[in-house]
């Protein structure tokens, strides 16, 4: 067991067990499934570091469930630290939420059992709730596939993969430390030097040509926005974090910031070496090789993939939310940043003096995305003491815990996300709303978006005015934050309380 004394969570990797396959776990109905947390020894190109695992693997297991199914999962935790199972992106119960207003926290050597229920089909996965920052970067993150009752949800493929997209800071051969006490990298999140998928550095898959792929990306990086492309090779998207898009389109690369999802199609052409990528402004990242070569699949699907499907559920909420794209927002937050005057860049820059030109110029901002930790110094030195995050409920003024809303089942609330440039330092935010409900992207900067998908999270751009339509469906206390980790450990959160349809009497949309 890990010292608890000690400042720092441990390193060393003596007499850890070696990190394992990740597994496909199928779930029916009712079953009732182990989920242990505990240390082991992963290979990361030429070091060999002490990371933290769900039963063994990183990723974790990837659970395989069906639409309307509900399973206990028993979480034992024989982890560094006291820790919960956050069921990122599920409407279930809130007792089995994962957060600290939810549940006792699982000290070292308990137990806990959740009954995870799944009614969206779609990608999910499950990660830590308390010091996120620490657990997630550590490895604790694994997918949930929810198959859909119709068959005919998705359009064919031959095969589906699923991949997690990651990074991880090293320093010396190990994974750069964290203190007990305290967050670091609070400004901006910690940026990883290496890249993961799937937990592999250097991951090799293998296509047919013709076959069509379906790859589930779930971004499962502290802080890092990825850009995905696949080059020589047609995609198209077919769903976002929980379901399909209102409209299939071909598309050359997607955005995924913290904890989001996309579900695209790929056609593998010719009989060559194919290379998933990620793009920013300033370089092009290798994420993983698909080599080609073998018998083309029976049947062929390359007809059926050129078909660009519409879909019915999701036209019809186009047209349901008709009404709420001119109609004023139910709420206003403002995302913005306090830094301590003492906090300084390597170059003696002073943020807090001179909010508006911290970076302008710098190629690590493109499109309103801090692509790379520009400002690596003071980015490691920033704790919650000297960088506060806060969500500001302009109604009101209350920030952060401070915001107490409260709704009703079957409440619509139109709330608009305002990514301030007047803070101390202005990017981007990755929201996420736990499972009270689901939500729709209305718009960004007043242009109506063009193509709904189920939302649990959104990216709002630094500057960026965002209004979404939350869906309330699920009784509690429920949490919504920033999910750059970092941010949520500096306070970036607030939680809000539904009651049941027919005893709640304030604070309705």
């Amino acid at each position: 067991m890990a010292n608890p004394s000690s400042d720092q969570f441990p390193t060393s990797v003596a007499g850890l067990p070696p990190a394992r396959a990740v597994e496909v776990v199928e779930l029916a109905d009712g079953d009732v499934f182990d989920l242990r947390i505990a240390p082991v020894a992963k290979r990361l190109g030429d070091a060999t570091v002490r990371m933290l695992a769900y039963d063994g693997s990183i990723p974790g297991p990837t659970l395989k469930v069906r639409e309307g199914s509900e399973v206990l999962v028993d979480v034992e935790n024989q982890g560094d630290a006291e820790a919960t199972v956050h069921w990122h992106g599920l409407r279930l119960e809130n007792r089995y939420d994962g957060t600290h207003e939810t549940q006792r926290p699982v000290a070292v050597g308990e137990r806990f059992s959740a009954r995870v229920r799944f009614p969206d089909p779609g990608v999910y996965w499950y990660h830590p709730h308390i010091r996120e920052d620490y657990g997630q970067e550590m490895g604790l993150y694994g997918n949930v596939l929810v198959e859909p009752a119709d068959p005919h949800y998705w359009p064919p493929v031959h095969r589906e993969v699923l991949l997690t997209l990651d990074d991880v800071l090293l320093e010396d051969g190990r994974v750069a430390p964290f203190s007990r006490a305290t967050t670091t990298h609070a400004a901006m999140g910690r940026f990883g030097d290496v890249l993961l998928v799937s937990g592999e550095t250097d991951l090799s898959l293998r296509a047919q040509p013709g076959e069509v792929v379906r790859f589930y990306l779930t971004n499962t990086a502290n802080t890092r926005v990825f850009d995905v492309a696949l080059p020589g090779a047609p995609m198209k998207l077919v769903g976002g974090d929980s379901g399909r898009v209102e409209r299939e389109e071909l598309v050359d690369h997607v955005v995924l910031a913290p904890s989001e999802r996309a579900v695209v199609d790929v056609l593998v052409v010719g009989r060559r070496q194919l290379t998933l990528e990620h793009r920013t402004p300033d370089r092009t990242y290798r994420l993983a090789s698909i080599e080609v070569g073998g018998d083309r699949p029976d049947p062929p699907l390359a007809g059926r993939f050129a078909a660009l499907r519409t879909n019915a559920d999701m036209v019809a909420e186009r047209q349901r939310i008709t009404p709420y794209l001119e109609a004023e927002p139910d709420k206003v937050l403002a995302f913005l940043a306090e830094m301590d005057h003492g906090a300084h860049d390597p170059s003696g820059h002073d943020h807090a003096h001179d909010p508006g030109g911290h970076r302008r110029g710098d190629s690590t901002v493109g499109g309103g995305i801090e692509w790379e930790d520009g400002m690596v110094e003071m980015n490691r030195a920033s704790t919650p003491s000297n960088m506060r995050w806060k969500i500001v409920d302009r109604a009101t003024g209350a920030e952060n815990q401070a915001i107490d809303w409260r709704f009703r089942v079957g409440d619509q609330v139109k709330i608009r996300l305002l990514n301030e440039m007047a803070g101390d330092h202005p990017m981007h935010h990755p929201f996420h709303v736990h499972g009270a409900g689901r939500f729709l992207v209305l718009g960004r900067d007043g242009i109506t978006e063009p193509n709904l998908v189920w939302k649990d999270t959104v990216l709002v751009r630094t500057g960026e005015t965002v209004d979404i339509l939350l869906d309330v469906s699920n009784v509690g206390r429920w949490m919504a934050h920033c999910h750059i980790a970092e941010h949520h450990e500096t306070g970036m959160m607030f939680s809000f309380t539904v009651a049941p349809a027919t005893t709640a009497t304030d604070g309705g949309a």
